[in-house]
């Protein structure tokens, strides 16, 4: 491990153990006021921006700025949240959860046998979304390892606590196929930039390159794609939502991958106008132009 991967897992660390230290109430608004930090000091505030403008050409500056503001505050209370996954996901009753609406799709593919494919971007708290469904039913996240190994292993053992199996993405997504046969939920995200190994779909006005794991295992697999989305409520708690199973074209179309794609991309897009401040803005989305 480098120099700087050390001193970033130190920093990293001396932050989660001064969150652990605070009362929960407490710990998100201190990553609020961390969200304010990096928003002042420029940290891809630019890219954010751009982004925001590329998506809302409808709103003025002022309108998008207060999106960003919000954000950079959600991004702060999730980093917050990261500190204690664990303990999030085993406190009991609504403390954590305030409701859960639609449960019963991801039961409805549980009961037929062949896992789920639990759908969701780079919105709100979704590392929770996954853990807490976790209680339920076993679900493994497909997961890219971190260049810094000090950090990944944290996080690593961060998920394990939380009760969470960690599938490596590539190598064909072997343990991905091996955990849909076991009937488990599959985790997985698909809103970045995919270079040219994605399809290009529409999103948020725009032709975006997009993964095309998530619709390439389905077709393969025969298991559902059913979305989730995890929204922070007024009092700091949250709300998951499950929306009802995508519907699988013909498998053997030239142009089914596409579909799927932009069937699972419009879904997010809905979410994204609904609660902008979700989403990671700080991510160049659109940094492969479309042919």
């Amino acid at each position: 491990m480098s120099l700087s991967d050390r001193i970033a897992t130190l920093a990293a660390r001396a932050w989660i153990a001064g969150l652990r230290a605070l009362p929960p109430s407490r710990a998100l608004e201190t990553g609020a006021r961390l969200g304010d930090v990096v928003r002042v000091a420029g940290v891809r505030r630019r890219v954010a921006e751009a982004n925001l403008a590329l998506a809302f050409p409808e709103r003025d500056a002022a309108e998008r700025g207060t999106i960003l503001c919000a954000h950079y505050r959600e991004l702060g209370r999730v980093s917050a949240e990261y500190a204690r996954l664990a303990s999030l996901v085993h406190a009991p009753g609504d403390e954590v959860v305030a409701e859960v609406q639609g449960l019963e799709h991801l039961i409805r593919a549980r009961d037929q046998g062949r896992g789920a494919i639990l759908l969701t971007g780079h919105f709100g708290n979704f590392e929770l979304l996954g853990a807490w469904l976790g209680r339920t039913h076993p679900v493994s996240f497909v997961v890219k390892p971190l260049s810094n190994p000090g950090m990944e292993r944290w996080i690593a053992a961060q998920r394990a606590a939380a009760g969470v199996e960690c599938v490596q993405l590539g190598a064909g997504m072997r343990g991905a196929f091996a955990a849909l046969r076991a009937n488990r939920w599959v985790a997985m995200l698909a809103d970045q930039d995919a270079r040219r190994a994605g399809v290009f779909v529409p999103f948020m006005g725009r032709a975006a390159s997009t993964p095309v794991g998530p619709a390439t295992l389905a077709l393969r697999s025969g298991a559902p794609i059913v979305m989730g989305f995890d929204r922070r409520l007024a009092d700091g708690r949250h709300r998951l939502t499950i929306e009802p199973r995508l519907e699988i074209p013909d498998r053997d179309a030239p142009d089914a991958v596409l579909r799927l794609t932009a069937a699972h991309t419009a879904r997010l897009e809905a979410r994204v106008r609904e609660s902008p401040e979700m989403w990671f803005w700080l991510h160049r989305r659109w940094k492969t132009s479309a042919p």
